[in-house]
């Protein structure tokens, strides 16, 4: 796979070497144009819901879960929010990965960027747009399987969602928009967490697949066929949203009167 731009630039860097070591990636270079004309000046983690950005919010739920340093893939609006980043009062080290063809290309090929940074780390992975209860975080992270992603379990799927499929043991056995609503138990909302050695199988694949405009879970399905075993973490009724509409905002709204 060709880089259009690798480059990074880090606000902190105490150079953390073990494989041991949590780190997290946010996955921040998309254009929201479904918000436009809000974000047609400003990224779409930036959007202040609850009177707080969606980013701000995001890094100090990972820094309180201790999170040691947050890779941040950037594309629209690149230097807004890396002034932003570094206007904040944060502990944990945070660099910024540029994805400069961003306007052409999904968020595998953003996650592909990171993997100097991850290779061969225990990873938690956020989408950018979502709004959470940093008890989804907990339980996240509490769950005893090394990899799990956050679901909502709904009977209400359409075709927009992204899907699970999972056994009786909640493992996730297919992923995917294109899934069929009614054979899966929920939504995946874009919070997952990897092993060390998952994050390495999953670079593997992004590398190997080469497709630059890609939804990632593909590249979570081919994991999962060759034997990884993913594993499905419930809401539990804790609030967690995607933000992609006017009325995804307006209801995000609200939800924030309610988050710890």
């Amino acid at each position: 796979m060709t880089v259009a731009d690798s480059s990074t630039s880090r606000v902190f860097d105490r150079r953390v070497g073990s494989s041991t070591t949590r780190r997290a990636v946010i996955l921040a270079a998309g254009t929201a144009s479904r918000l436009r004309p809000l974000t047609n000046n400003l990224p779409k983690s930036l959007i202040k819901v609850g009177g707080k950005a969606l980013l701000q919010r995001n890094l100090e739920s990972l820094q309180r879960h201790g999170v040691e340093r947050c890779v941040i893939v950037t594309g629209f609006l690149r230097e807004m929010i890396e002034s932003f980043v570094r206007s904040l009062s944060l502990q944990m080290d945070t660099e910024f990965v540029h994805n400069s063809i961003f306007a052409n290309t999904n968020n595998n090929y953003s996650l592909w960027l990171a993997k100097p940074a991850l290779d061969n780390y225990n990873i938690v992975l956020l989408d950018a747009d979502i709004l959470f209860d940093e008890r989804i975080l907990a339980r996240l992270l509490s769950s005893p399987h090394d990899d799990a992603l956050i679901m909502r379990v709904s009977d209400h799927l359409g075709q927009e969602e992204i899907k699970c499929e999972i056994d009786e043991t909640c493992r996730v056995m297919k992923i995917g928009k294109h899934l069929n609503p009614k054979k899966a138990a929920g939504e995946s909302l874009g919070i997952e967490k990897f092993s060390a050695a998952t994050t390495t199988k999953l670079f593997e694949v992004l590398s190997r697949r080469h497709v630059i405009n890609e939804f990632y879970e593909a590249s979570f399905q081919e994991v999962i066929d060759g034997g990884a075993k993913l594993y499905a973490v419930e809401t539990g009724g804790i609030p967690c949203m995607e933000i992609d509409t006017p009325d995804d905002l307006a209801a995000a709204e609200e939800l924030a009167r309610h988050l710890l």
